[in-house]
């Protein structure tokens, strides 16, 4: 089995080290990068499967690193905070990150989050759960194992949470979800998000159909929450 490439972005030393050993014991492969502008330049030259990103350190943050990986990548980011305040989980997670530890941490909890996300992110299906691979909904596809979403044969390229989002709503295409039931069904740990959090990752998946041609992916149904569109 291919070991999973983590980047882990720190301008504290001992921060790195402690990551580094964690996710190497966990037969990971780990790169290392001082700020976000290292953390760029190595991204580009070797992609990585996950990035543990640090919010405040010099040169470039971590919010900032991250909103120019994304206008390239939806590679899936864990941020790492030593604010232990809405503000910057809001804003981290807003602008596309997958997932949030606060600092001191655990690094066991730290690796078993990355192990989370990157299961999310593959599509990696319990057998127990006796449930399909692959769900179509009028022109939408989704297909869980490989981690892709289609409509009509377009491929949308989702991060590991909007994905988990999209795949609660197409799994019953019918319901009404409150933005508490996303929150339960797309993150793990329980990690608690805003409503405005959650709404934020609604527009940018609507954003993204929008670019392949479908207008209306996801419905509001105002004081419940949201349902999944027609799709046709």
């Amino acid at each position: 089995m291919t070991k999973k490439k983590i980047l882990v972005v720190d301008d504290d030393p001992h921060i790195r080290e402690v990551i580094s050993f964690a996710l190497e014991k966990a037969e990971m492969s780990v790169t290392l990068a001082n700020d976000g502008k290292q953390a760029l330049e190595t991204f580009e030259k070797a992609p990585s499967d996950l990035i543990v990103l640090d919010i405040n350190m010099p040169e470039m943050d971590g919010l900032e690193c991250c909103r120019e990986i994304r206008k390239t990548s939806d590679v899936p980011i864990l941020f790492l905070s030593s604010r232990d305040d809405e503000i910057d989980r809001i804003l981290g997670l807003e602008i596309g990150g997958d997932d949030y530890v606060t600092k001191p941490f655990s690094p066991r909890e730290l690796v078993a989050r990355v192990n989370v996300i990157l299961k999310r992110t593959h599509g990696k299906v319990n057998d127990t759960n006796n449930e399909s691979i692959v769900f179509n909904h009028g022109k939408l596809r989704l297909d869980n194992e490989q981690h892709s979403v289609w409509w009509d044969e377009q491929a949308v390229s989702l991060t590991a949470t909007e994905f988990a989002m999209l795949a609660q709503l197409l799994k019953h295409p019918k319901k009404v979800f409150s933005r508490d039931a996303i929150m339960q069904g797309s993150y793990q740990y329980n990690v608690y998000v805003s409503d405005r959090t959650i709404d934020s990752h609604i527009r940018h998946i609507r954003s993204k159909f929008s670019d392949v041609g479908c207008h209306k992916i996801i419905e509001t149904q105002h004081g419940v929450g949201y349902r999944l569109s027609s799709c046709e």
